[in-house]
């Protein structure tokens, strides 16, 4: 089986402009496609920006939305499949989507009624090469109360798909960051585990330590996406990388806009699988605690 040639798109886009980003993501399509990518990943929220307030209501659209038909005339064109965040919108459409985190006022949120508000999630979705949609997934690790303000956290830990005979898993930014997340990818058998994230200052070590460590631990490459530079209150540190299963970080981004292409080698996830332990010795028996 060939190597899968994997580009991660490093942006912020345009926020709060779909059509800016699209635009954005048909130019890095084409840049990586034209160097032999078959997969583009973007970073969290990229059809509409991550720090965008309001606008989250009201940009925030079906799996199969406007977006989602924009990015897979994208991919087919181009031939390349492309994973990216976007607000999924679930139900009636609302004006804040989701109940505040335990805490906020709902009187001073305006939040409205229970059964007048649709839910909206964080979520990701992989089209493939032909524009089919492979995949959605809804982060189930809110971070912070802005996530908590605007979105529901999903309920399903484990997405994949098959993409050039690779499982492809799902989870996204501070999902990452939980060790039972990534095993349980692990143990369904993904192989490459696509992360798009919005990871700020001060932290990180995440993209420069820990997600090389989950890679290793866990015995699968990880594509880890991020945005970059001040987006409302926060500043995205950028260092995208794609981690591989023998511990080596196969490329990386700097702080700025960049598209980095690394190759996700099956030769090299079996021979790795075969030489580390760590699936092999565990005794589950021994685990029943941590749930």
């Amino acid at each position: 089986m060939p190597p899968l040639r994997t580009a991660l798109l490093q942006s912020s886009g345009r926020p709060g402009s779909v059509a800016g980003n699209l635009k954005v993501l048909d130019e890095a399509a084409g840049r990586a496609a034209a160097a032999g990518a078959g997969l583009l990943v973007c970073p969290e929220m990229y059809l509409t920006g991550y720090a965008i307030g309001d606008d989250i209501g009201r940009l925030a659209e079906p799996a199969d939305g406007a977006g989602a038909q924009s990015v897979a005339e994208i991919a087919a064109r181009h031939g390349i499949a492309v994973m990216y965040g976007y607000p999924e919108r679930d139900g009636e459409r609302s004006e804040m989507g989701v109940p505040p985190a335990e805490g906020w006022g709902r009187s001073e949120m305006g939040v409205p009624p229970a059964e007048d508000r649709g839910r909206i999630f964080n979520s990701a979705q992989l089209i493939g090469p032909d524009g089919d949609r492979l995949a959605n997934y809804r982060k189930t690790h809110l971070f912070g109360c802005f996530e908590q303000q605007w979105f529901t956290p999903g309920e399903q830990p484990v997405v994949q798909a098959e993409l050039g005979g690779i499982r492809i898993g799902m989870l996204i930014c501070y999902d990452v960051e939980f060790p039972e997340n990534v095993r349980a990818h692990a143990l369904a058998g993904t192989d490459l585990l696509l992360v798009p994230t919005a990871q700020m200052h001060p932290f990180q070590f995440v993209a420069e330590s820990v997600v090389p460590v989950r890679a290793f631990e866990s015995q699968m490459y990880i594509a880890y996406v991020n945005r970059t530079g001040p987006e409302g209150e926060f500043e995205f540190v950028g260092l995208s990388c794609l981690a591989s299963p023998d511990g080596a970080t196969r490329a990386r981004a700097g702080r700025g806009e960049e598209l980095v292409i690394g190759e996700v080698d099956p030769g090299l996830l079996s021979a790795s699988r075969e030489a580390n332990p760590y699936l092999r010795d565990r005794r589950p028996g021994l685990y029943a605690s941590l749930i």
